[in-house]
């Protein structure tokens, strides 16, 4: 007779399935690898209604599921609260009074013993002494306060007052739910030893990396010939990600802005797609440009990455790893990317895998494999080695149950 598996509670602040962008993909690949240890009881937000119809789906992974509506307008007025109580607004932007409830009442209906939170806003649910004595992990991802210091650099006047203080705050719940939870997980090495540097000694100890990884047979060079719901010009580069991120909408303004017209004058044939769902304001103003396709929403995005002469990733705003360039180099794509953008990955430089920054670097990167007439072979053979999920998450269970085989 097999064992009970024992209860655990997952909280995360997007809905993870499907997993069709950065976070979701984590955070579901994570929720599907307890599943087989655990019987998981996840909590969650949904602000898109579009992933409503998939909360059924959930139950093949989950015992019991519990979904709050977030409206974004609705939440943003929320999140004022954290200039009253002296927080980062990210606490109040991402707090239920139905959630809180929901977790008090599953944690003493199933007596939870074991918590896996994902991302710093969800660990105000279980940031009480009465959880004290539950194993609780928490999965930061990346360090979330360090991106609104990027955006502080990166703008002026009130925003920039906004940004640093939303930093600062951030920062400080971060360090404070290291301390008090049992251990803090991150998406790579480079992004835990970054977060160790700014703890004392005694509390090091607590962090450690979690890498991202990528489904290698789903984003493989060698699935069946896919149609893609656009038409796909001959020649084109391409970018994928969620358009209404702003370390995205960063990256594609800055690409069409300083790359682009140069390219397109080199190579009138070629284009850029830029591949998405909820494209913004600035991004889908850019199809306006020669040559400059904006898809928004895809229904499988490998079509489109298949078929590009290469795929560019030049993030000035990132954390963690990204998984445009796992997914790219997975299908054997080259990449020209930023050092931002490839920072957790590492890939050794070759002419598979290109780290240009600043405009004219990127440019003849561009321009080089634009020209080569070699075919892309060693990025693939990268990610198998070092990103499938199974070597990823192989250390997982040891954060939450060591009993548990690894």
């Amino acid at each position: 007779m097999t064992a009970a598996k024992p209860d655990l509670l997952l909280l995360v602040h997007r809905i993870p399935y499907p997993p069709n962008k950065g976070d979701k993909i984590r955070s579901f690949n994570l929720m599907k690898a307890l599943s087989q240890h655990y019987t998981v009881h996840l909590g969650c937000f949904i602000d898109d209604p579009f992933d409503r119809q998939y909360i059924d789906t959930l139950s093949q992974w989950c015992a019991t599921v519990f979904c709050v509506s977030q409206a974004k307008w609705q939440a943003k007025l929320c999140a004022l609260r954290g200039f009253i109580n002296n927080q980062a607004i990210t606490l109040p932007y991402y707090f239920s009074l139905a959630m809180a409830a929901w977790v008090k009442t599953t944690i003493s209906s199933y007596k939870i013993e074991k918590v896996l939170v994902y991302s710093s806003s969800m660990a105000q649910y279980v940031d009480k002494t009465d959880y004290q004595q539950l194993i609780r992990v928490i999965d930061f991802v990346d360090i979330d306060s360090d991106k609104w210091r990027q955006y502080a650099e990166k703008s002026r006047g009130v925003k920039r007052w906004f940004y640093q203080r939303e930093a600062r705050l951030l920062l400080q719940y971060e360090k404070q739910i290291c301390q008090r939870f049992n251990s803090s997980l991150f998406v790579s090495d480079d992004e835990a030893s970054a977060f160790r540097a700014m703890l004392p000694a005694e509390l090091q100890h607590k962090v450690h990396s979690v890498l991202n990884g990528v489904d290698t047979d789903y984003f493989s060079p060698d699935i069946p010939d896919r149609s893609a719901e656009h038409t796909l010009p001959e020649q084109y580069i391409v970018f994928t990600g969620a358009m209404d991120y702003w370390a995205n909408v960063d990256a594609v303004c800055w690409f069409c802005q300083n790359i682009w017209p140069r390219l397109k004058q080199l190579y009138p044939q070629l284009h850029f797609m830029i591949v998405g769902g909820k494209p913004s304001t600035e991004v889908r103003a850019l199809s306006q440009q020669a040559g400059v396709i904006v898809t928004g929403r895809v229904n499988d995005v490998r079509p489109y990455i298949s078929h590009a002469l290469f795929a560019v990733a030049p993030m000035l705003i990132a954390r963690g790893i990204q998984n445009k360039v796992l997914e790219a180099m997975a299908m054997n794509k080259a990449v020209v990317c930023s050092a931002m953008a490839m920072e957790g990955i590492n890939a050794p430089a070759s002419e598979d895998a290109v780290i240009a920054d600043g405009v004219d670097s990127f440019i003849r990167a561009c321009k080089k494999q634009l020209d080569r007439t070699s075919t892309p072979s060693a990025n693939r053979q990268w990610i198998l080695q070092h990103f499938t999920w199974q070597q990823t998450l192989v250390r997982l269970n040891s954060f939450i149950h060591p009993e548990l085989p690894a």
